[in-house]
């Protein structure tokens, strides 16, 4: 009020500040605009109050008084008399003057400060009434929230309690079917007991028949011999002799190198020709345990080996659960040992280790992976074995860095060539430094499966190792081009590393510049590596293997200077999954270049087409592709087909193709052996009856999400292929029973059979027919809905909505 009495009373009115005027004028301009209105407001109140008789003299007068003053002297009374000026009370300053009447003259009223007094408290009234809307806003936003997270406490509660009592159910469940199991197996062992009892009573009786009837024949011919009329030739029998027996010693031993050790007890058996072979040492040379891990015990170990423990060089005990300190004593006494593979043996401690120590000087290949060792077991390989050359550890947990420092320490392991750390977290930067310090002459490396894998401990490692041939890094990420620039100096012939989105065409152009003789590069899942970096090694010329699985930057750029390079006519093996910018193009150079290559791998390429495939079949040297999610169709495949040596066949996720298409490739081609036509729900009972009767030496098939098979397929399968070990029939939702006894009938050397979503087939028919499988799958329910059909073979549709998601 005071401020506005003030400008009102000294008659300065400030134009808004959205005036264009004030906009365009300058500050002096509005000043002086100001001034004059000023003089103007006086001249016209003193006209107005003094009333003179002229006014255009009174008005002369006073603008010569004004302009002798000044303009900024100007007031808005300054041309009214004194007299007539009205007396102004001035403003109290404070409240208390009002209240207390200390200043008579002042213009504050009694209804002045009430109207006041009213408006402060109003004022006050509203700041406290919205602060304490506020803190009720507060409290009722804070009771909200706690009973949310009360809410989603009681749902995680009640998770909890669904989860204890669903892992209880499931312990109890596991524990009954053990149960169920174990009696199962020990009313087999008793069927089996019973049944070897009626057999061996049966031989007994047939040899005592046998014994009689020998003892006959020897009495009659000691009274003819006595008589003079039958001589003993005419009743000798000559020993039959069976079709093997006109091999040489030296094939048939070759042969018994590949049976298993069950196998070769029962071919022991056979005849006394075949038990003699069994029993050469060259046989028991080389013993695998392993093909038999479920069934071997401690005793059948110690037997074996205390009966040819001076002939064993090779000992594969790979996943034998059930063996302990006896089986461990008896490898002690092969003095001659010189691999032995002891990875996942639960027994394995290091005083086992300490044994096998004690008795093994010679050996030079141990793999102690998945096993539970400490730093005792490292500290025993460098006092025992000074000879060792390869060495796995991994997954093996219990180790620290301590322990890798004993690897160099004494005699130590200063020839270890190989090393195998995958999987151990543990170990640290100093753990690489100890290694480098006492095995500096390792040639190949293998760390896979170790996030924790950093720049420092290649570093640290390849200070001294200079030798490094072959490093492996497979799912590492934190690795980076560091790396490689400090593996500079090591003489690289070997490559593989995945899951990486540090790797940069750096790591290319240091390979290029520094590893002039490498021949295996392996960057899968390498997200940076871009054409350039391809480019960057095209000028390498030793390159046989290149692997650039999903790596979504690489496209014809860098594909085409590549074949076109150094290496392009000695490449074997080219992976180019998931490469989508990869097109015919580039194909088609693959199939001019590279004469030699053998493995070829174009999945989900979409850009792929008839054009590039096609150019394929005139490859003599092509014996595996995988074209798998293409846009080729059945002229593609059937020029695919030309060359006629492909064995290896992926087309699974080709929704172009027909029946037309495989019978046509299946014509040409005689020496199919793994056919991989899955998720392909056009394909029929004609699919598989061209590959059955064309490619008899299939090993390999799957029809998985193929809904129109039919159990006439397995008949075909059955008939002609005998040598299938690998069945993938899920989601063939028309298949029986019947389909089973096909196979059963047929395919005698069938190893694994997945069955998933197969609802016509019934567990009774999978225990009879499928019992004697090393592996089967199956379940019948119904196919989930990304096979693309529902449980009747119905092809589904899906919104766009759906399919954009």
């Amino acid at each position: 009020m005071r401020k506005w009495a003030f400008r009102r009373h000294s008659g300065i009115f400030k134009l808004p500040k959205t005036d264009p005027a004030c906009k365009q004028l300058s500050w002096k301009k509005t000043v002086r605009k100001h001034a004059y209105l000023r003089i103007f407001q006086a001249l016209l109140c003193g006209v107005i109050v003094m009333r003179p008789e002229d006014p255009l003299i009174f008005l002369e007068e006073k603008i010569k008084e004004i302009m002798e003053k000044g303009l900024d002297a100007g007031l808005w009374y300054m041309c009214i008399d004194p007299s007539l000026r009205t007396n102004l009370k001035r403003i109290a300053e404070t409240y208390l003057s009002a209240l207390f009447g200390l200043e008579d003259e002042q213009l504050m009223t009694t209804e002045l400060c009430t109207k006041a007094f009213d408006f402060y408290s109003r004022n006050l009234k509203k700041f406290y009434f919205r602060g304490w809307i506020k803190y009720h806003l507060q409290r009722k936003n804070k009771r909200k929230n706690t009973e949310q997270k009360m809410a989603l406490a009681a749902v995680h509660y009640k998770l909890q309690k669904i989860r204890v009592i669903i892992e209880k159910w499931n312990s109890w469940a596991q524990i009954h079917k053990e149960k169920n199991t174990l009696a199962t197996r020990r009313l087999q062992q008793i069927f089996n007991k019973i049944t070897l009892n009626a057999v061996l009573k049966a031989w007994r009786a047939e040899a005592c028949s046998s014994l009689k009837t020998k003892a006959y024949f020897e009495s009659l011919i000691k009274k003819d011999q006595e008589g003079g009329f039958v001589s003993s030739e005419s009743l000798s029998y000559q020993p039959v002799k069976c079709k093997t027996s006109h091999l040489p010693e030296e094939a048939l031993l070759q042969i018994f190198r590949y049976v298993n050790l069950v196998d070769l007890a029962r071919c022991a058996q056979v005849s006394q020709a075949w038990k003699v072979l069994t029993q050469n040492s060259s046989i028991w040379s080389d013993i695998n345990f392993s093909s038999v891990k479920h069934k071997v015990q401690d005793k059948i170990v110690v037997n074996i080996l205390q009966r040819w423990r001076p002939y064993v060089l090779r000992l594969n005990l790979r996943g034998c659960l059930s063996l302990h300190w006896p089986s461990f004593k008896s490898i002690s006494e092969c003095k001659n040992l010189q691999d032995l593979n002891l990875s996942e043996c639960q027994g394995l401690n290091d005083d086992s280790m300490r044994l096998i120590s004690e008795g093994c000087p010679s050996l030079l290949y141990l793999n102690l992976s998945y096993t539970d060792i400490t730093n005792g077991t490292l500290r025993l390989l460098s006092r025992s074995f000074p000879n060792l050359q390869y060495l796995s550890l991994a997954h093996c947990r219990k180790f620290t860095d301590k322990g890798l420092q004993y690897l160099g320490s004494g005699r130590g392991c200063h020839k270890l060539i190989y090393l195998d750390l995958s999987g151990c977290i543990q170990v640290s930067v100093d753990g690489f430094r100890n290694i480098a310090n006492g095995c500096s002459r390792i040639q190949n490396l293998l760390i896979n499966d170790m996030p924790t894998l950093t720049d420092r401990c290649i570093q640290a490692l390849a200070e001294k190792c200079e030798q490094i041939m072959s490093v492996v890094f497979l799912d590492s990420p934190h690795l980076s081009d560091t790396t490689f620039r400090a593996l500079a100096e090591c003489k690289l012939i070997k490559v593989s590393i995945g899951g990486n989105n540090r790797i940069t065409d750096l790591s290319f152009k240091l390979m290029s510049k520094c590893c002039p003789y490498i021949r295996h590069i392996h960057v899968a899942d390498c997200q940076k590596i871009t054409d350039a970096g391809l480019k960057m090694i095209a000028p390498l010329k030793y390159i046989l293997v290149l692997n650039l699985a999903d790596c979504i930057r690489i496209g014809d750029g860098g594909v085409k200077p590549f074949v076109e390079g150094s290496s392009g006519a000695t490449l074997r093996e080219l992976n180019l999954t998931n490469c989508i910018r990869v097109t015919d193009a580039s194909v088609t150079e693959i199939a001019q270049r590279c004469h030699n290559l053998t493995y070829l791998n174009l999945r989900y390429c979409e850009n792929v087409t008839d054009a590039g495939v096609g150019a394929l079949g005139n490859m003599s040297s092509l014996i595996s592709v995988d074209i798998s999610g293409t846009s080729i169709s059945d002229m593609g495949l059937g020029a695919l087909g030309c060359s006629g040596k492909i064995k290896e066949l992926s087309i699974s996720e080709c929704q172009n193709i027909s029946d037309t298409g495989i019978q046509k490739f299946c014509q040409d081609t005689k020496h199919l052996e793994y056919c991989h036509v899955s998720y392909c729900p056009q394909l029929t009972d004609e699919t598989v009856r061209a590959l059955a009767f064309h490619c008899p030496r299939l090993t390999s098939v799957s029809i998985a999400g193929c809904p129109q098979m039919t159990d006439l397929c397995m008949g075909y399968l059955a008939a002609a292929c005998r040598y299938l070990h690998f069945l993938d029939i899920s989601g063939c939702i028309h298949l029986t029973d019947k389909a089973l006894k096909y196979l059963w009938k047929g395919c005698k050397q069938l190893h694994v059979l997945k069955m998933l979503y197969c609802r016509n087939i019934t567990k009774q028919a999978v225990l009879k027919y499928t019992a004697k499988l090393e592996k089967r799958e199956h379940n019948n329910g119904d196919p989930p809905p990304w096979l693309g059909y529902d449980r009747n073979g119905n092809i589904l549709t899906f919104p766009k909505q759906e399919l954009q998601a």
